[in-house]
């Protein structure tokens, strides 16, 4: 029994040694690898949350309720853009999900951002700063974010879904596929973006 326990923790030691070396010899490399970890960790999650509150929002009458906001400019034939663009309707009959997809995307982001807002404060950055001020600059990252993230989604969203609802007649299935790959899309834009914020955010006294 104690050869087996050495055995294992040799096992265990090596790889966390390494790990070690590499921390002290790469700082900024190995704080970038944990940021990348625990970001694939959290759009899991929000991959995993977003059907479900997609579901329970679909059953009510807020598809039918029309999320047309912040308009910006036109489309290229010539219909308002709007930066949130949630037109009634279910999307399965062609309409944009309404009040009730703006809700469940919105909620579930909400939800990754709070968790990953900890996450990395300690783990990532190992921050000892005051935590109020971290999460007031944050929510403001995080509204600037999502708002740009959002005027993005304008040009990639439509596309995507007519062609894996419509063009290839996935179906459900195609909406599913297309909320998966939207969803890893608005993830990598705050990936990229959040990144170099976070470090000026969740500093070490």
């Amino acid at each position: 029994m104690s050869n087996t326990n050495t055995g294992f923790k040799r096992i265990i030691d090596g790889p966390v040694n390494f790990w070690t070396k590499y921390k002290q010899n790469h700082p900024n490399t190995a704080q970038f690898i944990v940021f990348f970890m625990l970001s694939n960790g959290i759009t899991l999650l929000q991959l995993i949350m977003m059907p479900v509150f997609k579901m329970m929002f679909a059953k009510t009458s807020l598809v039918d309720i029309n999320f047309q906001t912040l308009q910006f400019g036109q489309n290229f034939d010539g219909t308002p853009y709007y930066v949130f663009d949630y037109a009634s309707g279910a999307l399965s009959a062609g309409g944009g999900g309404g009040l009730a997809y703006f809700l469940a995307v919105q909620i579930t982001i909400a939800i990754a951002q709070v968790i990953n807002f900890f996450a990395q404060r300690r783990i990532t950055f190992k921050s000892n700063t005051n935590i109020w001020k971290a999460a007031f600059w944050y929510l403001v990252a995080y509204i600037l974010i999502t708002i740009g993230a959002a005027a993005a989604q304008g040009f990639y969203k439509a596309p995507i879904y007519n062609l894996f609802m419509n063009t290839w007649g996935m179906g459900s299935v195609g909406e599913t596929t297309a909320d998966v790959i939207t969803m890893i899309i608005n993830s990598a834009i705050s990936f990229w973006i959040f990144y170099p914020i976070l470090k000026v955010i969740f500093k070490q006294k």
